[in-house]
C-alpha cells in the first residue's frame, strides 16, 4: 500500500473487554498485522470495579495501547469511554472475542479511504466457523445469526464527528444487544449512510451452557427500549423479522391458565389450556431441534428450554416496559445555561461552558440519565448564522461537555409563527419522543421564563437557574409553578430526585 493511502486515513481501535483470553491474540494481530497501524489502541476495561482490583495486564507489543476503565457498565458505556478518548477521524470498534485477519489493518484502510462525506460508518463482514462434521447447535446458530445482522459493532468503524453528532451509544442498553442497532438507526435518521466493507473478521461460535438460550431472553427488555425510541416498526427498519413474542405470550397465558384451572378443579378448561400450551411448546421445540445435531443432550436441552423461554421472555419484556415507563431525561437550554451567551454565536472557538455545567451533566450521566438540548437559534432565520456554523458550534459543545443524546434546535425567528420556538412545547416533546421517555418524566433546565413555560406546556417539569439576565418576574413565575435552583449541579440533583 502506498504512503499516500497510508496517510489518507488515521484511525483508533477501541476494544471493550471483560478480560477474555482472546484479547491478547487480538492485540497481537493488530501489532503485527499487515497495513497501516492504528494511531492508538484503547482497551476499555469493563470489569466491575469490585471484581477488578488489579489493572488489566496488557502486553508490550510495540503498539500504542492505552487502558481505560468503564466500571462494568456494559459495552455501550465502554465504547463511549473509548471513542471519547480518541483523537482520530475514524474509530474502529472490535469486540474482545473476534479474530481479525492478519491483513485487517490494510483492509480497514482500504474500506475507509475515499468514502463520501455522508458515509458515517463501515461495517465488516463476519464469518462464523462451524463444525463440518455435524449440524450446528443452538448456541452456534445464535452466533451465526450475527452474519445476517446489518450493523454489528463486533467490527465496525465510525466517523468520530458522527458519534459526537448523535450522542454515541445509548448507555441504557446494558448488554451487547441492540445498542449497535439503536446507534445505526439514529445515524441513518441523521441523514448519514452506513456501508458494507470488504474486510472479513472471524467470530468464534459461542457456547453458553445448558440454559444459555434462557439467559438470552434478557434482550427482550432491550426490545422494549427500541420500541419506545424508534416506534413499533423498528424491526422492519433494522431488517429483522417479527420475532416470537406474540407466540411466547400465548404459550405463557395458556400454561398459567392450565395451572389455575387445575387448582380450581376445572378439568375441561385445564385440558383445553394445557393442550394449547403443549402444542405451542412442542412446535417451538421442534423448530429448534430440526436444524441442530439432534443428539440426545441437545434435544433434551431444546425441550427443557423451549418450555422455559416463553414465560422468561415475557417477564423480561414486562420488566423492560416498566423500566421504559420509569425512564427519565433532562433537557437543557443552551445559551446562558450550558454555555455563555454570545449573540448569534457562529465561531466554535468562542464556546465557553457555564460555571459547573460539566459537573451537572456528569452527575446526570453517571446516574444513567440521558441528556439533551432544546434551544432557540433565530440567527439562522435572520441570516447571521449558517446551518454549517451552527453544526460546528454544536459539535464544540459536545466536545467540551460530552455528547448529548438529542439536539432540538429551532431555526425560526420570533415572528415566523413556527410551532417549535420556545415558549412553545414542540422541541421538548420531540426530545422526549426521540429519547423514548414519557414527557412527564422529563425535566427542562433553563435560565429564562420561556424555558419554564415550554416545559410546563409540554407536560414536563422545569427548573430555573437564574443568571444576571433573568428577569424578576421570570424568577417569580418559576417559584410559583416550577423550581428555582442556585446553580446547575443543584438543578441536576433536584432533577434526579424529581423524575
Amino acid at each position: 500500500m502506498s504512503d499516500a493511502v497510508d496517510n489518507a486515513v488515521s484511525y483508533t481501535v477501541v476494544v471493550p473487554t471483560t478480560g477474555r483470553d482472546n484479547l491478547f491474540t487480538l492485540l497481537h494481530t493488530l501489532a503485527h498485522g499487515r497495513g497501516p497501524a492504528p494511531t492508538e489502541v484503547l482497551v476499555v476495561d469493563d470489569r466491575p470495579t469490585s471484581h477488578a482490583p488489579e489493572p488489566l495486564p496488557l502486553p508490550e507489543l510495540g503498539l500504542p495501547v492505552r487502558r481505560l476503565v468503564s466500571g462494568g457498565r456494559g459495552p455501550a458505556a465502554a465504547r463511549n469511554v473509548g471513542w471519547r478518548a480518541a483523537t482520530t477521524d475514524w474509530v474502529a470498534f472490535l469486540d474482545d472475542d473476534v479474530l481479525p485477519s492478519q491483513d485487517w489493518p490494510a483492509r480497514l484502510v482500504d474500506d475507509l479511504v475515499g468514502l463520501d462525506a455522508d458515509v458515517a460508518a463501515s461495517v465488516a463482514r463476519l464469518v462464523v466457523p462451524l463444525p463440518g462434521d455435524r449440524r450446528p447447535t443452538d448456541d452456534e446458530r445464535d452466533t451465526l445469526a450475527l452474519t445476517e445482522a446489518r450493523w454489528i459493532t463486533a467490527d465496525m468503524a465510525y466517523r468520530r464527528h458522527t458519534l459526537i453528532e448523535v450522542g454515541g451509544f445509548d448507555e441504557r442498553f446494558p448488554r451487547a444487544y441492540r445498542e449497535d442497532a439503536d446507534l445505526a438507526l439514529r445515524v441513518r435518521r441523521a441523514g448519514r449512510r452506513i456501508v458494507q466493507g470488504e474486510r472479513v473478521t472471524t467470530h468464534p461460535p459461542k457456547s453458553g451452557g445448558f440454559l444459555a438460550s434462557v439467559r438470552r431472553q434478557r434482550g427482550n427488555a432491550d426490545n422494549a427500549l427500541m420500541r419506545a425510541k424508534h416506534g413499533a416498526g423498528w424491526r422492519a427498519e433494522a431488517g429483522e423479522g417479527p420475532g416470537r413474542l406474540g407466540r411466547h405470550a400465548l404459550a405463557t397465558v395458556a400454561g398459567v391458565s392450565a395451572l389455575v384451572a387445575l387448582a380450581a378443579r376445572a378439568s375441561k378448561a385445564a385440558t383445553l389450556a394445557g393442550g394449547l400450551w403443549v402444542g405451542l411448546t412442542t412446535e417451538f421445540a421442534v423448530r429448534r431441534i430440526v436444524p441442530g445435531p439432534r443428539t440426545l443432550g441437545e434435544m433434551a436441552r431444546m425441550l427443557v428450554t423451549s418450555a422455559m423461554i416463553p414465560p422468561t421472555a415475557c417477564a423480561h419484556r414486562l420488566m423492560g416496559e416498566w423500566r421504559v415507563r420509569r425512564g427519565r431525561a433532562v433537557l437543557f437550554d443552551r445559551d446562558d445555561t450550558l454555555i455563555e451567551d454570545v449573540p448569534y454565536l457562529s465561531d466554535p472557538e468562542k464556546v465557553r461552558p457555564m460555571p459547573k455545567a460539566a459537573e451537572a451533566v456528569a452527575l446526570l450521566r453517571e446516574a444513567g440519565v440521558p441528556v439533551g438540548v432544546v434551544s432557540n437559534q433565530s440567527g439562522i432565520a435572520r441570516g447571521y448564522i449558517t446551518p454549517e456554523q451552527l453544526r460546528a458550534v454544536t459539535h464544540r459543545v459536545d466536545e467540551l461537555l460530552g455528547p448529548f443524546q438529542t439536539w432540538q434546535l429551532c431555526p425560526h425567528g420570533p415572528d415566523d409563527g413556527c410551532p417549535c420556538r420556545k415558549p412553545r412545547p414542540t422541541m421538548v416533546l420531540r426530545a422526549a419522543e426521540e429519547l423514548g421517555v414519557d414527557i412527564r418524566r422529563c425535566v427542562v433546565i433553563g435560565d429564562i421564563g420561556s424555558d419554564v413555560e415550554a416545559a410546563l406546556t409540554a407536560g414536563a417539569k422545569a427548573i430555573l437557574v437564574p443568571t444576571p439576565r433573568t428577569l424578576p418576574h421570570e424568577i417569580e413565575l418559576a417559584r410559583r409553578y416550577a423550581v428555582v435552583a442556585p446553580d446547575l449541579p443543584t438543578a441536576a440533583r433536584i432533577a434526579l430526585g424529581s423524575t
